[in-house]
């Protein structure tokens, strides 16, 4: 039987507001972020842009699949989530600084959105993206259902190790990956393993261990077993600053390695990005521990790749 929240938000909300609780459970904000990452790694593998068919059919199978993804991540922690929304006093759910909370956090926990509605939307847009997956190379499907898979049982792991957040960077990135075997497929290993550790170590410092430390409170009250938690505030600190000096590494390389030959101004907007989007707030937060120094890194980091495509794009047509 339906709660009386989860029944009434089906008269509460209707039209574009409805619309943009099924956004919001999809976190669509971070998952146009995420997107870049795909265009990223396909155009420095390629140097140049691929058809106008894999673009187009590549637009809709990657924001098809981040969108199921981040809605299966609400879906599957609905339970826990849930319980903590009606112990209250839950960060972010109202905070217009943190970009998952730009639309509304919790859509269905908070009963705005029921679960069959939430399921659905999820499912819906996962069979979507399994079938641009499919017709872009049969491998991305592999992938994305890999992804799944490791997405599940990351969210089950909220409250039993810290190790979840390997597993967090695993399933970002999936998405890149997917996306250089959707443009080319025999791309060359030793590609595929320095974007795999970019994009881990990127998600680990950058997103997963900031985003656990900017919980860390409410974490602690509801059992939580993140990186903060488990080793320490200094511990994470380590992790977060190791990670990142490591992100900025990888990225330097993989820029030389591409085809696309960078003249300096490029060269400068690059080391622009990289002190900007990631030092410099990683800097700060080494240095003050600080949570709200955290959810600075966590923000500026999403738009890290966001940043590195705008250069590269800006290349390719000039």
């Amino acid at each position: 039987m339906q709660s009386m929240a989860e029944t009434s938000c089906q008269y509460d909300f209707t039209g574009f507001a409805r619309l943009k609780l099924f956004w919001a459970l999809s976190r669509t904000p971070h998952g146009l972020l995420d997107m870049c990452t795909a265009a990223l790694a396909s155009l420095l593998w390629l140097g140049h842009f691929p058809s106008i068919r894999i673009i187009g059919l590549g637009l809709i199978t990657v924001f098809a699949g981040y969108t199921a993804v981040y809605a299966l991540n609400d879906v599957v922690g609905y339970r826990s989530d849930k319980k903590k929304i009606q112990q209250g006093n839950l960060r972010g759910i109202d905070d217009s600084e943190d970009l998952d909370a730009k639309l509304v956090r919790y859509p269905l926990a908070r009963g705005l959105l029921s679960f069959k509605a939430g399921l659905a939307w999820a499912v819906a847009w996962g069979l979507l993206a399994l079938i641009g997956a499919y017709l872009l190379n049969p491998i991305c499907v592999l992938i994305f259902v890999g992804g799944c898979i490791l997405e599940t049982v990351y969210c089950l792991m909220w409250n039993i190790s810290p190790s979840r957040t390997l597993l967090s960077g695993i399933v970002k990135a999936a998405g890149p990956i997917a996306a250089v075997f959707a443009v080319d497929p025999n791309p060359s290993a030793s590609y595929l393993i320095l974007l795999f550790f970019l994009i881990f170590f990127w998600e680990i410092g950058g997103q997963n261990v900031p985003n656990d430390w900017i919980d860390i409170e409410e974490d602690v009250r509801f059992g939580a077993r993140t990186v903060p938690i488990r080793l320490g505030i200094e511990q994470a600190n380590v992790i977060i600053f190791g990670s990142i000096i490591l992100t900025v590494i990888l990225s330097g390389i993989l820029l030389i390695l591409s085809p696309i030959t960078f003249e300096l101004p490029f060269i400068i907007a690059f080391a622009f990005v990289g002190f900007y989007f990631l030092l410099m707030p990683t800097i700060k937060l080494y240095q003050s521990e600080e949570s709200s120094h955290a959810l600075i890194l966590f923000n500026k980091a999403s738009y890290f790749p966001l940043a590195l495509l705008t250069v590269v794009v800006i290349k390719l047509i000039f």
